[in-house]
């Protein structure tokens, strides 16, 4: 387990990314008027399945659905990453996601920095395969990226031992996705908000049970498209720029989830050694 100086020279590394999030790039910002402009023509199938992907996302939050991960391929490359096994004296088990929670943290970083990258692979490609079809293959793939980005943000909270089956861990994965699509006043509000996840009692966290900013987490998501849907008017250009604008949500995605879970567990263990 690390020293007390190792948990606080990476948390200290976390605080620094922290301070490098800055507002929306200028041309995220102008983004947003050619999705204002071509809202309007937009097809009722499209408007249809967003509508579908913004309730779909609320149901998650209350009951899981089909945006819940299975952690047992995770787990499998954790228990490769850390080489465990059972203790001698307990019977054969299997690893749990309670078992990671104790791994180091250089294991729980190289399992999700894998996850990352096998992740914005898999988006570059589905970027790149819907730009083909133009504006309307739009309709497929935003609720696929949202799905995809989901997943991955539950992949990395097993990464770190947090179990994305309980209801306040969906909670906090929707928090880490409104993160990564919001201007620099949402993600300093989002970062005093989870703060409360590592000094705070679960019991106790009441200001989280209700989450408030799931519906503008999707309208966030929605407006980035504007560059996305305006290019796909132009087949080529739409395939290109659906590949790369896929790549960089999911990395966004996977950097915002990767180091607020980070910080979550160095908080815990520096609260444990305290107190120990």
């Amino acid at each position: 387990m690390e020293s007390t100086e190792e948990l606080r020279l990476a948390l200290q590394d976390i605080e620094r990314w922290e301070q490098d999030q800055k507002d929306l790039w200028f041309w995220e910002k102008i983004g947003r008027l050619p999705f204002q402009l071509l809202d309007r023509f937009t097809p009722k199938a499209l408007s249809s399945k967003i509508g579908e992907a913004l309730d779909e996302l609320g149901h998650y939050v209350q009951a899981g659905g089909k945006y819940l991960v299975s952690e047992q391929g995770t787990l499998q490359q954790l228990k490769a990453a850390a080489g465990w096994k059972p203790r001698e004296d307990e019977e054969a088990r299997e690893l749990t996601i309670g078992d990671v929670g104790d791994f180091p943290l250089r294991v729980m970083e190289q399992v999700a920095d894998e996850l990352i990258r096998s992740r914005s692979n898999l988006a570059t490609l589905q970027g790149a395969t819907t730009g083909i079809g133009g504006l309307l293959t739009l309709a497929i793939d935003i609720p696929a990226v949202l799905g995809l980005s989901l997943k991955t943000i539950q992949e990395i909270a097993i990464c770190y031992g947090y179990d994305p089956n309980e209801k306040q861990e969906r909670i906090f994965t929707i928090k880490c996705l409104q993160f990564a699509s919001s201007d620099i006043v949402g993600k300093k509000a989002i970062l005093d908000e989870l703060a409360a996840y590592a000094t705070v009692d679960k019991a106790n966290r009441q200001m989280m049970s209700q989450l408030q900013g799931w519906r503008e987490v999707f309208a966030t998501y929605r407006d980035n498209w504007g560059w996305k849907k305006l290019f796909q008017l132009i087949p080529v250009a739409g395939m290109l720029f659906g590949a790369w604008i896929n790549r960089g949500t999911l990395n966004d995605v996977g950097e915002a989830a990767h180091m607020l879970y980070r910080k979550r567990r160095i908080l815990e263990r520096l609260s444990a050694q305290t107190e120990g």
